[in-house]
């Protein structure tokens, strides 16, 4: 008898329209390594996402709590792998509402989000 080991696929895309946003930002950076992608806990819901854009400093010192995902060969996508069990799944968009554009989540794990938007729940 043979014990097999699973590991599952933990995966975070964006799509193009967000990869030409990032791309942007961090070319206004010449430090910029990429952007992080990570969970507060805030809001009423529970939690809200918050990105930012990481420096080749901040890329060394977080290394070994980080997966990094290269949605496209310019631009790398940096995650705490403590939030990666509420983010597996999760599509990045950039979408344009009216005068306003914003970087949208698509996760499939959050249950629910509160009335503004701002934070969503996983159970």
């Amino acid at each position: 008898m043979s014990t097999e080991q699973y590991t599952p696929d933990v995966n975070i895309t964006m799509t193009e329209s967000a990869i030409k946003h990032i791309r942007k930002e961090i070319a206004k950076k010449p430090d910029c390594q990429g952007i992080r992608l990570r969970l507060e806990t805030s809001g009423c819901s529970g939690y809200m996402y918050e990105t930012s854009l990481v420096s080749k400093e901040e890329a060394l010192e977080q290394q070994d709590n980080d997966q990094i995902f290269t949605p496209s060969d310019d631009v790398k996508l940096f995650v705490s792998k403590k939030h990666l069990p509420i983010l597996n799944g999760t599509e990045i968009d950039f979408v344009t509402q009216g005068l306003n554009s914003v970087l949208h989540f698509n996760n499939p794990n959050a249950t629910a989000e509160c009335g503004c938007g701002e934070s969503f729940t996983v159970v």
